[in-house]
C-alpha cells in the first residue's frame, strides 16, 4: 500500500493522518501527526476466535521517553510498567471503540498506541482516540462508523473552550471529554476544577504577605464549581453536533482506504435460534424464579443451576451445543428476563421500585489506630474507607510525560477490589486497571471539595468488603466522611449514584443505584457524583444506540434526586462522628487579623521558624485571623499556641510607618510578579507597585527591567495602614498633568 495522507481542520484540531507508510505488517497502522505530537498506532487481529462470551478486545497506550527528548528516571533506564495516564487513557480508548464491534465479534484484537513525539500543548488522549479510531477504520475489522473526540473547558469568565490547549483546561474549571459516533454518544467523562477565587479585591489591593511564599497561607476562598444539571445536557447537545461532523469527516475519508475481506471470515458468537426457542420454553419460570428477591451470591447459585439443568435437558432431547453456544443462550434469555420484568412489570430482581436506592448503613472512626474512618455499606455492596494525614512532603511524586519538572500528588484515592468481595477465590495482586480507574474517578468527584492550597498531604484508602455495583460511588460516599472522620475540613460532603437504563424501542426505563445484574444486562451505566449545588465527577457508558437529550436529562435529575437522599442520611452520620484517638493534636484560636503578617514575619521566616521549634504545622486565614496549630505533642502545640498569641499582643504596640501622598521615596525591589514589583519602604512595609503605575516602556517582560534588590524610585499615591499604593515617578507626573 502506497502513503497516502489525510488532513483535517475541526473543532479547533489539525491533524495529519499517514497510511502505509509504517508498521504495514499490521491489519490497520496510521502515524498521527498534531502539532510537534507524533502517535503510531496499530491494530492486528487473532485469526482464531475465542469460545467465550465476551469480546476479547485489549488496548494498549505507550508513552516513550524519548518523545520528550527524555531518559527514563529512575534505575533502569528503560521503560516498564505503564503510569496511571497511560492506564486511563488505555481505558478510555477501549470503553470508546468497545461499542463499535458488532454483537458477539470473538477474534482477540489488540490495539496499540506509541506516543514517538511529544508536544506540551496537544491533548494526548484525543489524539490517542483519533489515532486508534483511524487504525480500526483501516483494518480489515467488520466496523464501518467512526468516533470522534472532544474535550470541553471552562475559563474563568465562565465561557467554553473546545478542545483547549492543555495549560488552559488546567487552569479552568471544568473538564469534560466526550466521544460520539455520528449523532450517538457512546462515553463521557467529566470533572469539575476547583479555582481559587480573591473577591472583591483587585490585584494592585492584595496584601503582599499574602502572595510571598511558599507559607501555609489561607487564600480568600476555594470555589468547588459544582456543575448544574440543565446546563450539562446544554455542553453535550453543543458538542454532539461537532461529533456528527467530525466523525462523519473521519468516515468518509478513512472508509475509502479499508482493506476489505470477505464478511464470512468473521466469527460472531451467537446462540442458533433453534437453541435460545428450546431453552426459552423450558427454562423461563425458572430464570424469573432465580432472579427474584435473592441475594447476590444465591442468585449467582441459582443461574448456575440453571446451566445444569439446561444441558440435562439438552442431553435428553439429543442437542449438543458447544460449551460457548449454550452460554450466550442462557445469558440471551436471562438479558430477556432481566429486561422484561423492568419494562413491563416496573420491577427489579431485588424487588425494588426504579428510582429507590438500597438500605444504606454507615458507621465512622470504628479503627481505632486510624485517622479517619467509614464503613459505608448500601445494599450488597460495602466500602471501607480510610483517611490517612501526612506532611506536604509525603506526597506522591509522579511526572507526565512533557513536564520539565516533577509534579506532588497531596490529595491521592487508592481503590482496592479483592476478589472476596464478590465471593470468588482468587490471589490479591497490584492493583489492575479497574482499581486504577475506579479511585481515579472518586478523586475527581471529591478534589473539588478539598481545600488544594492545603499544607499537608492526604490518602484515601477504599477496600472493597463486598460488591453488587457501584462501589465507586460507595467509595466516593465513604471517602466523604472518612475525611470528615480525619476532621479534614470540607467544603460540602459529596455522594454518588450509579444509573442505568433499559430500553427497547419506544419504552425506556431509568434505574436508580443499579446493582450488578441490571449493570451488565443494561445499555447504559452512568456514574453521578455531586454535592448539594451539583455534580463533581460524572462518567457514563452508553451501549444501545442513541442518547436521547431528554431521557439524559431525566436521568440526571432522578440521579440528583437520588444524590440528596443520600446525602440526608451522611449528614446525619456526620453528627454523630466522634473524633479519633490517633488523630494529631489541633489548636484552633483566633488573633488580630493585622497581626499575622507579624506571624509570617519577613519572606515567611517567623512562621518557619516557629514550625521548626515546635515540630508543629500551622494554617493561616488572613482575612478572619483564625490559626490552627497541629502536632503529635500536645505541650508542643500548647506551647506554639502561646508563642503565636505573645507575637500577635506585641504587634498591636509596634508603630505602623506613615508615608506622605504624593511625595518621593527610595525602595529596594523586592519580588517581580507578572502584575507588577513588591517594594520594600523605609520602614519594613512592603507595597505593591502595580504593572499599570510603572510607565515608561511598554511590552517588556518586568523580570527583564527589574531585579530584586536594586533600588528604586517610587510616589506614595495612597495608604490604609499597611497597605500602601505606588507608582513610578514618571507615571505620577503624567496622572498630575
Amino acid at each position: 500500500m502506497q502513503e497516502k495522507r489525510v488532513q483535517f481542520e475541526l473543532n479547533n484540531l489539525t491533524e495529519d493522518f499517514s497510511f502505509g507508510k509504517v508498521a504495514r505488517q499490521a491489519d490497520g497502522s496510521v502515524l498521527y501527526r498534531q502539532g510537534k505530537a507524533v502517535l503510531l498506532a496499530t491494530v492486528v487481529m487473532e485469526e482464531k476466535p475465542v469460545d467465550e462470551p465476551f469480546l476479547p478486545l485489549t488496548v494498549q497506550y505507550i508513552e516513550k521517553a524519548y518523545a520528550a527528548a527524555k531518559i527514563p528516571g529512575g534505575f533502569i533506564k528503560r521503560e516498564t510498567k505503564p503510569g496511571d495516564f497511560e492506564i486511563l487513557t488505555s481505558r478510555i480508548v477501549d470503553r470508546s471503540l468497545r461499542p463499535l464491534f458488532p454483537e458477539g465479534f470473538a477474534h482477540p484484537v489488540q490495539i496499540t498506541i506509541l506516543v514517538l513525539s511529544a508536544d506540551e500543548n496537544v491533548d494526548l488522549q484525543v489524539a490517542a482516540l483519533h489515532a486508534a479510531n483511524a487504525a480500526v477504520l483501516l483494518s480489515p475489522l467488520p466496523i464501518e462508523r467512526s468516533i470522534a473526540a472532544v474535550r470541553l473547558g471552562r475559563d474563568s469568565e465562565g465561557n467554553l473552550l473546545v478542545n483547549p490547549p492543555l495549560e488552559a483546561l488546567e487552569e479552568g474549571s471544568l473538564d469534560l471529554l466526550l466521544v460520539g459516533s455520528g449523532s450517538e454518544l457512546t462515553m463521557i467523562e467529566m470533572a469539575a476544577r476547583a479555582t481559587e477565587v480573591i473577591e472583591d479585591l483587585e490585584m494592585e489591593e492584595l496584601p503582599p504577605e499574602a502572595l510571598m511564599g511558599p507559607m501555609p497561607l489561607m487564600l480568600p476562598h476555594q470555589e468547588s464549581n459544582e456543575v448544574d444539571e440543565k446546563e450539562f445536557v446544554g455542553w453535550l447537545r453543543m458538542a454532539a453536533e461537532r461529533i456528527k461532523t467530525a466523525s462523519r469527516a473521519y468516515a468518509e475519508s478513512f472508509l475509502p482506504l479499508k482493506r476489505r475481506r470477505d464478511p464470512e471470515t468473521f466469527t460472531l458468537l451467537r446462540a442458533p435460534e433453534e437453541l435460545v426457542e428450546f431453552l426459552r420454553g423450558r427454562l423461563a419460570e425458572r430464570i424469573d424464579a432465580a432472579l427474584a428477591g435473592l441475594s447476590k451470591s444465591e442468585r449467582g447459585a441459582a443461574l448456575g443451576e440453571l446451566r445444569r439443568i439446561a444441558a440435562a435437558e439438552l442431553e435428553e432431547y439429543g442437542m449438543h451445543p458447544e460449551p460457548a453456544q449454550l452460554q450466550t443462550a442462557l445469558e440471551t434469555l436471562v438479558s430477556e428476563a432481566v429486561r422484561r420484568q423492568i419494562l413491563d412489570e416496573g420491577r427489579r430482581a431485588d424487588g425494588r421500585t426504579l428510582k429507590e436506592v438500597r438500605p444504606i448503613e454507615i458507621e465512622n472512626n470504628l479503627l481505632p489506630s486510624v485517622h479517619g474512618s467509614c464503613l459505608f455499606t448500601r445494599g450488597e455492596t460495602q466500602a471501607l474507607v480510610t483517611a490517612t494525614l501526612g506532611e506536604a512532603k509525603e506526597g506522591q511524586m509522579y511526572e507526565l510525560l512533557t513536564d520539565h519538572a516533577p509534579r506532588t500528588e497531596r490529595f491521592m484515592v487508592h481503590y482496592n477490589f479483592p476478589s472476596f468481595s464478590v465471593g470468588e477465590a482468587r490471589p490479591i495482586g497490584a492493583p489492575g486497571r479497574r482499581e486504577l480507574g475506579h479511585g481515579n474517578l472518586a478523586k475527581r468527584a471529591l478534589e473539588p471539595v478539598v481545600d488544594l492550597r492545603m499544607e499537608k498531604t492526604i490518602r484515601l484508602v477504599s477496600e472493597i468488603l463486598e460488591s453488587n455495583g457501584s462501589s465507586s460511588m460507595a467509595t466516593v460516599c465513604g471517602g466523604a466522611l472518612a475525611l470528615c472522620a480525619a476532621e479534614v475540613e470540607i467544603k460540602a460532603l459529596v455522594a454518588g449514584v450509579a444509573m442505568g437504563l433499559v430500553k427497547e424501542g419506544e419504552r425506556s426505563a431509568i434505574l436508580t443505584d443499579i446493582m450488578g445484574l441490571e449493570d451488565h444486562y443494561g445499555d447504559m451505566d452512568f456514574k453521578v457524583a455531586g454535592t448539594r449545588e451539583g455534580i463533581t465527577a460524572l462518567q457514563m457508558d452508553i451501549r444501545s444506540g442513541g442518547l436521547d437529550f431528554s431521557l439524559l436529562e431525566k436521568a440526571l435529575m432522578l440521579a440528583k434526586e437520588a444524590r440528596l437522599h443520600i446525602l440526608e442520611i451522611m449528614e446525619r452520620a456526620r453528627k454523630t462522628i466522634e473524633p479519633s484517638g490517633a488523630l494529631p493534636i489541633s489548636e484552633h484560636f483566633h488573633i488580630d487579623p493585622s497581626a499575622i503578617v507579624h506571624v509570617i514575619g519577613k519572606a515567611g521566616s517567623t512562621i518557619r521558624e516557629i514550625i521548626q521549634r515546635f515540630g508543629v504545622s500551622i494554617d493561616l486565614d488572613r482575612e478572619k485571623g483564625k490559626v490552627r496549630v497541629t502536632g503529635k505533642d500536645r505541650d508542643k502545640v500548647l506551647a506554639a499556641r502561646e508563642h503565636i498569641s505573645g507575637i500577635a499582643a506585641n504587634a498591636k504596640t509596634l508603630e505602623i510607618p506613615t508615608y506622605e501622598k504624593g511625595k518621593r521615596y527610595t525602595g529596594t525591589v523586592k519580588r517581580v510578579v507578572d502584575y507588577g514589583l513588591f517594594v520594600e519602604m523605609p520602614g519594613g512595609i512592603d507595597a505593591l507597585l502595580h504593572v499599570s503605575k510603572l510607565g515608561g516602556e511598554g511590552g517588556q517582560d518586568l523580570r527583564e527591567r527589574f531585579r530584586p534588590g536594586e533600588k528604586i524610585d517610587v510616589v506614595v499615591l495612597d495608604q490604609k495602614g499597611r497597605k500602601v499604593e505606588l507608582a513610578t515617578p514618571e507615571y505620577y507626573e503624567a496622572s498630575q498633568g
